[in-house]
This record gives structure tokens, sequence and C-alpha cells, in this order.
């Protein structure tokens, strides 16, 4: 399934203009999502859904999907009911998310609605409600499964549980969107911002490193920026990300030469499949470069989350790449060539045996 960024906007916070702007910005970026919600419809409604079905439209022509998060609460106000869903097409949405669902009758009935909406269900619950809703035979082909974002610190979700809400939809197949926090964004749909993470782990988290992890889990198909406005670094960040190899950024060391940065970064790797507990070896490099000279250098004791790679006292191991997993000693016979970003190194724990793997510089700033 292929996988897919999104921004969210808020315009009960905001105003048209700005929301167009931002959406356009995303768009050139290759995003194609949009999480909104209508929050109130209190005072000028006419002019509140207007705005909406302005800036609605708009996406559309960027060839964004939009979702609205729909409340109870909206559609008490607003006389909507489950089976009459005319409301949210005219709006011009592609679908509504349900924060609070029913009993699973109603969502299947919703998933045959006559406007080819999406019904987007809250998969941060630990209940049997998606099995519910299967019981009731939806079209299958109208839902998707997206998290919840938390703007209280630490009222995030814990990791082991949102890997078991979240497998629950993929094992039906769906896709699935969880959301990541921006730094630089200010606000989101209530006054509290203390960031707007799905998973709490992530709350302090680089904003690439949380899509990151979560592409990694194998779980998530979409990533959406909860909070505005996330500035034009990161969705360039996020625009680069590989989403089916995970990359790790990696700073080399002054005395990595320029032989070891081409198999770092521009050799293909893969995890051997004959696993050590104490690294993750990737050894074609030894082969197509075998006889030059891997003269040693850096041979400082080896952390885990270094790259190294074998040099000539290693005999035939010279030229082999790896990433140690352990803290170890140094023979003399290994040059410590480069480190993963500090940030990144929990994600060795999502390579798998025979897993494609790369890296990237690290940025000077």
């Amino acid at each position: 399934m292929s996988k897919r960024l999104g921004v969210s906007i808020y315009p009960n916070h905001s105003t048209t203009e700005k929301d167009k702007e931002y959406l356009a910005l995303a768009a050139s970026y290759g995003f194609q999502r949009v999480f909104t919600c209508l929050l109130s419809v209190e005072g000028d409604k006419e002019g509140i859904i207007a705005n909406f079905k302005e800036t609605i439209k708009f996406a559309r022509e960027k060839n964004m999907e939009v979702i609205a998060d729909i409340s109870p609460r909206i559609f008490k106000e607003l006389d909507i009911s489950y089976d009459d869903l005319s409301f949210f097409a005219d709006l011009g949405a592609h679908g509504i998310r349900l924060d609070l669902g029913y009993t699973g009758h109603e969502e299947s009935m919703m998933s045959y609605n006559p406007y080819d909406l999406k019904i987007e269900l809250n998969m941060s619950n630990a209940t049997k409600y998606i099995d519910n809703i299967m019981t009731y035979q939806p079209n299958k082909d109208q839902l998707l499964g997206c998290h919840n974002f938390y703007p209280h610190r630490y009222s995030g979700l814990s990791y082991p549980f949102f890997i078991d809400c979240s497998q629950k939809f993929k094992d039906f197949g769906m896709r699935t969107a969880a959301f990541v926090s921006s730094a630089d964004a200010t606000f989101g749909p209530w006054p509290v911002t203390e960031g707007l993470p799905t998973l709490e782990m992530h709350r302090s988290l680089p904003i690439d490193v949380q899509a990151k992890h979560l592409f990694a889990t194998g779980l998530i198909d979409d990533v959406i920026i909860s909070n505005a406005y996330a500035s034009e670094r990161e969705m360039q960040l996020l625009s680069e990300l590989n989403t089916s190899k995970l990359t790790f950024t990696v700073e080399t060391h002054e005395t990595t030469t320029d032989l070891e940065k081409t198999i770092i970064f521009e050799e293909p790797h893969f995890y051997r499949g004959d696993v050590s507990d104490y690294m993750i070896r990737s050894t074609q490099s030894r082969v197509k470069y075998r006889g030059r000279e891997f003269a040693p250098h850096n041979n400082v004791n080896i952390k885990r989350g270094d790259i190294i790679i074998e040099n000539d006292l290693y005999a035939q191991y010279a030229g082999e790449l790896q990433i140690a997993l352990k803290d170890m000693e140094n023979s003399g016979k290994t040059n410590v060539v480069g480190r993963i970003r500090e940030e990144e190194i929990f994600l060795l724990d999502y390579l798998k045996p025979w897993g494609k793997f790369a890296f990237k510089p690290c940025e000077k700033v």
C-alpha cells in the first residue's frame, strides 16, 4: 500500500487565506492528505460553512484528499443523521472521521453512502470496535482507520497499546493513519499546545524521526502533521523520506576516507541473514572493494549506533560495513567511520534480517 503525507488545518482558528497558502505549500512538497475538523458552527453558521467549502475546494484543486473530523455535537447542531451524509458531500469532503463511533451497524450503513464518502474510524481504542463493525458487513473499500492525537503532555498513546490497536486494523487490510507533531507549529484544535503527537514517545522527537518510526512499524500508511502551521523545512524533511526503506542519518568522522564514505552513502545495504547480537552486517562492499586499501584509523572502542568498516588487519573482512548493536571493544582491526544520529538509534530495532537500509549524511548547521 502506497505511503502518503498529510497536514491539518483548523478553519475555526485561522483564516481561509492562510489555510490556502499552507495547503499550496504542502501540495508543492507532495503532501496528499488533509485532516480538518468542524469544531463548532456557533455564530455565523453560513459563513463558517462557506469558508470550509472554499478551503476544501482549494485542497481538491491541489489533488489532496480531505477528511473532516466530526463530533456528535456537530451532528446535533446541524441536525445530521448517520443515514444522510449529504451535508458533507456538499462541503466537498472526501470523507468523514468518526471520533466517537456508533454501535457498528451505523458505521456499516454509512460505508454504503451514495456520495462515495470515506468513513474513517478511530483506531485509538482497545475495544472490539472494528471487529464489531465487520460483523455488520460494511463496504470495506470505503473504510479507513486513523489514530487520535494528544495535546496534553504524557497523555499520548503508549507504544505497546499503539501497536495492538494498529494491528487490529491492518489485519482487516485497512488503510491506516497516525499523527506527528511539528516543533514549529503554534496551534491545534484546542488551547493546549504541548505538541500534538499520537505516540507520547514522539512528543520531543524531530518530526522526521517521528515519521520514520511510524513507517518503520509497517502498520501506518499515512503520516499527518497534526498541528499548524508546520514550517517549510519540516515539510521538506518529510518529503525527502524514503518510506519503503529505513534510512539513517549519519555523521562521519574527520578521519573517514572517501572510499569509506562511498561505501556508506552510495552502496546498497541489506541486513545479512545470519543474525548477530552485536552487529548488523552489510557484506557486499568487502567483495566489491577487495584489494583496495583500508588503512587502520580511529580505532576507538565501539558504541551502539556506530558505523564501522573493517580495515586491512581483518584480512578477508576488510571493507565490510557494520552497524554496532552493542558496545564493543575495538581490537584495532575496525575503523569507526560514522555514527547514526542519536534520536534515530532506537530505529535499529526495526531492521530485520535481509531488510534493506541506507544512510544519508547529516546536514551541517
